[in-house]
């Protein structure tokens, strides 16, 4: 048990994932604060948006631009949930005994969570088209909206049945586990 307790990749593990945690609280609320001050600094942005616009768009504008940074929030505290999921798993490896129920139940939540941030990206996607769609609108010709890259993805819905299936294992696993105990 003390190798496992000592393995230099979960201390790195570890470490990487506090990190990325702090990343996203830092994230989302820099995406709360930011819903305020777009309305708070309304004129002062609309003055530097009808510099670059011949028609500015409407005031629903800003509304979705806030609806983007909340959706945006919303997001960065899933990923949160995502690692925060991850590292009590890894504290499980390093105290040598990763096959618990515990472990199945966390990989199932971070599926189910998986599914919601491709579902949360949905929206982000259709305020962003109709932002850039605004904005194209109004420019003078400075801006070309492309494919912005939103919408439910392939390696995610891959990435949330590996994880109903490591969960699986995992409840297998720890029941195989309590069976033999009961056995010796």
């Amino acid at each position: 048990m003390t190798s496992i307790t000592r393995d230099p990749l979960l201390a790195i593990a570890k470490g990487i994932l506090w990190f990325l945690m702090g990343c996203m609280l830092i994230a989302a609320a820099a995406c709360l604060v930011a819903i305020p001050m777009i309305h708070i600094f309304q004129h002062e942005i609309t003055i530097e948006l009808a510099k670059e616009a011949t028609v500015f768009p409407t005031g629903m504008f800003l509304w979705g631009c806030s609806a983007i940074l909340l959706f945006a929030a919303i997001t960065v505290l899933i990923v949160f949930r995502l690692f925060q999921l991850l590292k009590r798993i890894v504290d499980t490896v390093g105290a040598g005994d990763p096959f618990v129920p515990e472990n199945a139940n966390r990989l199932t939540q971070m599926a189910w969570l998986t599914l919601t941030l491709q579902l949360v990206t949905l929206p982000i996607g259709a305020l962003a088209v109709w932002i850039g769609t605004e904005l194209e609108k109004s420019s003078r010709g400075h801006t070309q909206i492309d494919d912005l890259g939103f919408g439910i993805s392939g390696n995610g819905l891959l990435l949330m049945l590996i994880l109903f299936i490591l969960a699986r294992v995992f409840r297998q696993g720890a029941a195989m586990r309590a069976e033999l105990e009961g056995t010796v």
